[in-house]
This record gives C-alpha cells, structure tokens and sequence, in this order.
C-alpha cells in the first residue's frame, strides 16, 4: 500500500485467528509488529502456538514490512525522531505514526474484525524506539505496546523524564532486555527499567521483563511470549 503520510510503500502481511469468521460477534486483539519483514515469519505462527500451548488470546497479526531488506528499507528514516550525522534523514518517525493512525490501523479495522480496544504496536532494536516515541507521543493509540531491545539515540532522554497525559487507564508497556545485548542498548533498557517500574506517576502498566542468555535480534521471539504473557496474564494462567 502506498502512504500519502510517508510518500512511501508498504506491506501488510495479515494472519486471521483460527476458525475466523467476518461474520461473527467476536472482535480480536490486533498486534502489529514493526519490521514485518522480519517479524510476521517468526510472531505470526508463534502467536498461533502459544493460543495452544500457553492459553493466550488468538489474535489477528499484522506484519508492517518494508518488502525489502536493503535499498527501500526505511526503517531508519520511519522509526527515528531526529536527523543524525549518520542519518541525514532520519526524523519522521511523526509521518509514520500519521501512516499507522490514519491509513493502516483504519484499514485493518475496516477489513477484519480488530478490536480497536485492544491494539498492541510491537518494535525490536530501531523499532522499540519507535514504539516508546508512539508511547510518549500518542499514548492512548495502542492499547498496550511492546519495546525490545531499544536503540533510542539521539533521543532516549527524553523517555526517562516526564509522563505523558493519558486519557486511558488501561494501558500496558512492555520493556524487554535481552542479557546479552549490546552493552549502550543494555544499559539504556536498565535506566529506563528503573525509572518506570513500580513508578507512581506511569501512565501504564509497566513490565520489565530480561531474557536471559539472549542477544539483540534472534530472541525477539521469547520477548514476545514474555510480554504477550504479561499483557494477558489471566488467559494465559488458566
């Protein structure tokens, strides 16, 4: 699809719940993973499993994929908030968001039966910031979100300070570290860790969740199950 917001195309890659039915009452929780190119052939058939294995919701899954790994990957301009040197770019992360609030989310929702209750954003790396910018910038969009491994620079101070005004009180967010990450994006998952977990003045459910002897990329996987398990712990615990 093609975004007037970015002037750029995108995939969605689309995963309907087992025994969907357009027709029936039945609205579903809605994930949308950031960098889908990647994440819907690893998330998509995850989620199906762990509505067997682990009693989580079913869920519609929605790859948001650039088609493309190398030259029109734009996740560097899409997921930043400001140019860098290395990045001349960069910073229009607020044009993505405009493409996820008026044109992919809508559609999603025009098309198949997605709570708009319950939308879950979900970002790795690049992409986490994103997520804690959608977070700090648009708050009661998403009804829970998900930050893997966060890459933050150059603004990532500006998550550690003051909350965003809400409107909601049931939001959810996620904050995953892998142990094994690259040291500066471990230590930044550990700052923000301590200022938000157990705060009084988060806006969000706040979970702070390390996986254990994982790395930056390959675990995105067990993150997921941890947060997902977080963010509906009552199914998951029956």
């Amino acid at each position: 699809m093609h975004s007037a917001a970015t002037g750029r195309r995108y995939h969605a890659y689309v995963r309907l719940p087992e025994g969907y039915d357009p027709a029936a009452a039945i609205r579903y929780p809605a994930v949308y993973l950031l960098d889908g190119d990647a994440t819907f052939p690893m998330l998509a058939p995850a989620h199906l499993l762990m509505t067997y294995e682990d009693k989580v919701p079913e869920a519609i899954v929605v790859g948001i994929a650039f088609g493309t790994f190398g030259e029109g990957n734009s996740r560097g301009l899409d997921f930043t908030t400001s140019a860098t040197d290395d990045n001349p770019e960069g910073g229009q992360a607020q044009r993505f968001q405009r493409f996820l609030q008026d044109e992919l989310v809508p559609l999603i929702e025009r098309e198949y039966r997605a709570d708009s209750e319950r939308r879950i954003l979900i970002g790795n790396s690049r992409g986490a910031g994103y997520v804690l910018y959608d977070a700090f910038s648009a708050p009661d969009f998403f009804w829970a979100r998900i930050a893997s491994n966060p890459s933050t620079h150059p603004d990532g101070e500006d998550y550690l300070g003051a909350p965003p005004a809400t409107s909601r009180d049931d939001l959810h967010l996620v904050m995953t570290s892998a142990t094994g990450d690259y040291p500066p994006f471990r230590q930044y998952a550990r700052r923000w860790m301590a200022r938000w977990e157990g705060a009084k003045d988060a806006p969000w459910r706040v979970h702070a969740i390390d996986i254990p002897d994982a790395t930056h990329a390959v675990d995105i996987p067990r993150a997921y199950r941890a947060a997902i398990h977080a963010i509906f712990p009552a199914e998951s615990e029956e």
